[in-house]
């Protein structure tokens, strides 16, 4: 069935019931301002914020690829760009490997 899913005891929800839950989650959890932004817009947001979020703190691709249900290949043409700040680090985890050659 298009734009429903099956919930607790096989019953069916529809897709407008998840967005006037999501929302009024949203009303609950967020501040104001929050509301007011793109923030968790849809439950999927909270998905790509998780996978920017472990790819950001050094998890590793396969172990992000895994958790999300992609391969490594679609993880990366869908979240390389969010992928930040990480360039000493990995300097460094080259020149290690390197032991001093560079």
């Amino acid at each position: 069935m298009a734009g429903s899913s099956r919930v607790s005891g096989g019953n069916v929800a529809a897709a407008s019931t998840y967005s006037r839950v999501w929302e009024a989650a949203r009303q609950i959890g967020l501040t104001p301002r929050q509301v007011a932004s793109p923030v968790a817009g849809r439950p999927y947001d909270l998905r790509h914020a998780a996978m920017s979020l472990w790819l950001n703190a050094g998890v590793p691709a396969t172990g992000v690829a895994e958790r999300a249900g992609h391969s490594v290949d679609v993880l990366l043409k869908v979240y390389a760009s969010c992928i930040d700040g990480q360039e000493a680090t990995v300097n460094r985890r080259i020149e290690d490997a390197l032991g001093g050659w560079c």
